[in-house]
């Protein structure tokens, strides 16, 4: 079993990401800057913040995978990119970095434009979308000792569309993924499972990967 660290670990991503690892067995410790009322047992909840880097290193001893879940908007927005670069700076070699970006990073098709390049993405969605793509960049122009994986929900991911768990899910390597009807979706729990089953099966070392149904 893994040691798992969730940063943002009581948002959505976050929080479904911590129920399904515990679920399977892992030890997981959820960080976030207040402690949640609702806690899932067999987890350890504790107080951080991505923006304090020293504080973050000391609560991560012994981690085997960092997961960061933490959404570029509202006070955070200019705040993940530089702070996740420099938390994977300083963290040792042998741990995993999984980020959950937005599907705006994500190709319309193979060597297509971005989700976020076409002329029906919300423009208040775009600040936060480019700051994901920025995470991905850095991530690739990084080391290849620093292994790391880089997930992009389907466009129907969010608080407002929870969905349910079925335990199915499907990848698009760069391309987002879409049903029969072009619709694109996928709930917070089965995107977890795609993140738990990419941390106990790894098939993205240094990729970015589409999730959806």
């Amino acid at each position: 079993m893994a040691r798992i660290a969730v940063i943002g670990g009581s948002g959505y991503a976050g929080r479904h990401i911590v129920a399904e690892a515990v679920s399977r067995g892992h030890t997981v410790l959820s960080i976030a800057r207040r402690i949640p009322s609702e806690r899932h047992e067999g987890a350890l909840y504790v107080e951080g913040s991505l923006t304090d880097v020293p504080d973050l290193l000391a609560q991560l001893e012994g981690v085997d995978v960092v997961v960061s879940a933490v959404a570029a908007r509202g006070e955070m927005e200019g705040l993940v990119r530089p702070n996740v670069a420099a938390l994977v700076s300083l963290l040792p070699d042998d741990v995993r970095v999984g980020v959950i970006g937005g599907a705006g990073g994500s190709l319309v098709t193979e060597d297509g434009q971005r989700v976020v390049d076409l002329p029906s993405f919300t423009e208040d969605y775009k600040a936060e979308a480019l700051e994901a793509i920025g995470i991905l960049e850095d991530l690739k122009a990084g080391p290849e000792s620093r292994d790391w994986f880089y997930v992009h929900p389907a466009g129907g991911f969010g608080v407002w569309n929870p969905g349910e768990r079925t335990g199915s899910y499907r990848t698009g390597g760069d391309v987002i993924v879409t049903d029969a009807d072009g619709e694109s979706f996928i709930s917070g729990a089965d995107l977890a499972v795609a993140v738990v089953d990419e941390i106990e099966h790894p098939q993205h070392p240094r990729k970015r990967f589409t999730v959806g149904y």
